[in-house]
This record gives structure tokens, sequence and C-alpha cells, in this order.
């Protein structure tokens, strides 16, 4: 089983609107797909709650600690047997040992930031975080990084954002914009690549280099079969394939300084 971690200590950053239509892709293509929502917040739980009962079934594992409680294994947390892919959906501020055991289930973690400056500062010292008490160091989980909830690409925070993620030397995948059709989608418990293709078109392309970073699992299920006017990783990818360089914090233990 393939199991994807979207993850950041800071609320706002889009984790759920990154989970589900990651999710809805695969159901679309048929892969066995489980979404695990460790959010006390349950916004997942509630998009697979709504969600239409003619699309295909992903399955939802409530995850997340009663409130007050230690996290432990429960009926609600349970993913059938079957499962090909499952996406866990982590709560703000993990940390300690709910973030190394996030971390020891995935093989891929994607960390969703929004170009604001509180945003971009919370997510250098949860980077840090990851990698010198989360377990990142010794995992052997790919992670890169996503721009999320991008209003003007072409602002200043924005390149603030760029210059940030390039000092991390950790992969960029995509910017995603803040679009209408990611409101209507998560109000109606689908994704953007089960609305009408005409309509998502700018939607699919942005979310498709961060489906062709995890590309290669399933390729005679769909490796193959990914669209072909999405943007090519050309354009979009500051990496190479299996050789991400995770030194990322200096001999002081501190990130580089940046805007």
């Amino acid at each position: 089983m393939l199991t994807i971690l979207v993850i950041n200590s800071k609320g706002g950053s889009g984790k759920t609107t990154l989970t589900t239509n990651l999710a809805s892709y695969y159901a679309t293509r048929k892969i066995r797909i489980a979404i695990m929502d460790y959010d006390p917040q349950g916004s997942s739980i509630h998009w697979l709650r709504v969600r239409p009962d003619e699309l295909e079934k992903i399955h939802g594992a409530n995850a997340a600690p009663a409130k007050g409680a230690v996290p432990l294994r429960s009926t609600h947390a349970w993913v059938p047997a079957d499962t090909e892919v499952t996406i866990i959906d982590a709560p703000a501020g993990a940390k300690g040992l709910l973030l190394q055991d996030l971390v020891r289930k995935s093989n891929f973690i994607v960390i969703p930031v929004a170009p604001s400056p509180i945003d971009i500062h919370a997510t250098a010292d949860f980077i840090k975080e990851l990698f010198l008490f989360g377990g990142a160091r010794n995992s052997k989980a790919k992670i890169a990084v996503v721009a999320n909830r991008v209003r003007n690409s072409s602002s200043s925070v924005y390149e603030s954002l760029q210059r940030f993620l390039n000092s991390l030397k950790l992969p960029f995948l995509t910017s995603i914009h803040d679009s209408e059709n990611y409101l209507y989608a998560s109000e109606k418990g689908i994704g953007v690549f089960e609305m009408d293709k005409s309509a998502t078109i700018a939607e699919r392309q942005e979310l498709m280099p961060i489906l062709k970073w995890l590309n290669g699992q399933f390729p005679d299920k769909f490796g193959t079969r990914l669209e072909d006017d999405a943007s090519s990783l050309n354009e979009t990818r500051s990496f190479a394939m299996g050789t991400q360089n995770f030194t990322v914090l200096s001999a002081t233990g501190k990130f580089k300084s940046y805007p």
C-alpha cells in the first residue's frame, strides 16, 4: 500500500483541499483509495459524508483522537486490507510521537504552504521539526512542497516563497491557486477531476505535477493515462526524480536566511 502524508503544522494551509482532490483523482482511475483524517475538525470525513453515492467509493478512516485523549488505534481508523493508496490528512500542530508515527507510515510527504510571510516562517519551523525530531532525516519517504491558495503569482510574497523553497533544496512541485472550483468541489464532496473538464482545465493542470511526482507506483493502472493536455513537468519542477537533497539545515541547525 502506498501512503501519502499531507502535512503542515500551520493551520489554513489547504491540507484538506489537497487531500480530497488527490483522493478523488485516484478514485476516477479505479484505484482503491482511503483517507485517514487525523484532524479533529474532520474536514475530510465531512467531505466524504456529502460525497454523491454514484461516484467511485473512497474509504474514510477517522483517526482523530477524542478531545484531550491520547491517539489510539480504533475501528474508526481501520483501512481495508485491499487499499492501494492511503492519503493522510494530518492535523495542524502535529509534533512529537504523533509526527514520528505519521512520518514512519509514509512513502511520500507533501507539504502545502500558503504564500504569506506568517505561513512561510511557520513552515520553515515545521520543516526543521520534521527533520530534527520527526524522523524525516532517516526516513525513506520522498518529500516535496506545494504552494497552496496562491492568489497572485506575481506578488513579492510569492517571490519570497519561491526563494524560501529554493533555500530548503526541497522539490517545489506546483502552485495551486485560490480557485472557486476548489470551494465548489469541497461543498459537493467531489474533486476537480470529477467536474466538467472544460471548466477545470487550470485546476487539473496545476495538480498534475503532484500526480506525476507520485507516478510510477501503479504504471499499469494509471501511469500511462495521465491527462495529455496537462502542463509539462519541465515547466514546473525544479528537481530531478529520485535525487532529492535533504540537507536543509546549516551546521548550526538553522535555516538559511530568507526575506
